[in-house]
């Protein structure tokens, strides 16, 4: 996964569970048409990130996760 610093997107850990967990996140969000619950499954995606996210590290934001969905949707489908 890749996580945005202010030299740009970089990449991170995060446990395989925690990356799978995203990525059917990120086939729910584009799959749903409510932007809403799309931002609902965003903000999930959000606090789930956060808790593994060093105390040093730049902010999560929403913005960000959905930026990450929307790199990612090319790579993984």
């Amino acid at each position: 996964m890749k996580k945005l610093t202010r030299s740009g997107w970089v990449p991170f850990e995060v446990p395989p569970g925690v990356a799978r967990a995203f990525i059917e996140d990120m086939k729910a969000y584009f799959a749903e048409e409510n932007g809403h619950k799309r931002d609902a499954i965003a903000v999930r995606e959000l606090h789930a990130l956060k808790e593994h996210q060093g105390p040093r590290e730049k902010a999560l934001r929403l913005s960000y996760v959905k930026a990450m969905f929307l790199e990612m949707k090319g790579i993984v489908g």
